[in-house]
């Protein structure tokens, strides 16, 4: 898949449970396109490697942590990632290495393992590759991953907006 006027990039964000870190992710990441006016050519989503939440909203703390700074996460619904999810879209971004490991493990060939990436990875000066999980964690937690997820998604966004104007 390629970014173009009919077909927009797609990137979907995936954690564990698909309720904390890539909603947010997802929400963060879209709101750059949104700003820059490539919301049309652009498209996220996020997923996790398990099935223990699928359908369930974010969690409570994911949502306000978001809230917090202005997003909206209230019509994210956990979903789990399929196989389709490599093929429908051009770019896999795993929040730690754990989800890379599994994201391998799944890749049917090497087209489906090329689009993998770690989100900490775009980021030329972290000191970590692992976004960590807030889930037994508190609020602040919740506030400090989501500092992070926007670092990050704001250097991917950086890395990706050169290319996505260009196609269309």
């Amino acid at each position: 898949m390629t970014a173009s006027a009919d077909a927009p990039f797609r990137v979907v964000f995936v954690c564990s449970g698909n309720i904390c870190r890539s909603p947010m992710a997802d929400v963060v990441f879209r709101r750059f396109a949104h700003t820059a006016g490539l919301g049309a050519r652009i498209a996220s989503s996020s997923a996790g490697t398990g099935d223990w939440h699928v359908g369930e909203r974010a969690d409570h703390r994911t949502v306000a942590a978001l809230e917090r700074l202005g997003y909206d996460g209230t019509a994210h619904r956990a979903r789990q990632f399929r196989y389709a999810d490599f093929d429908r879209n051009d770019l896999v971004v795993a929040l730690d290495r754990s989800h890379e490991r599994v994201l391998r493990g799944w890749a049917r060939n090497d087209d489906d393992s090329d689009k993998i990436a770690l989100l900490q990875s775009f980021v030329p000066d972290a000191t970590t590759l692992d976004v960590p999980d807030p889930y037994y964690a508190g609020p602040q937690m919740f506030d400090e991953v989501l500092g992070m997820i926007e670092r990050a998604s704001g250097a991917l966004f950086r890395q990706l907006e050169p290319a996505i104007r260009s196609a269309g």
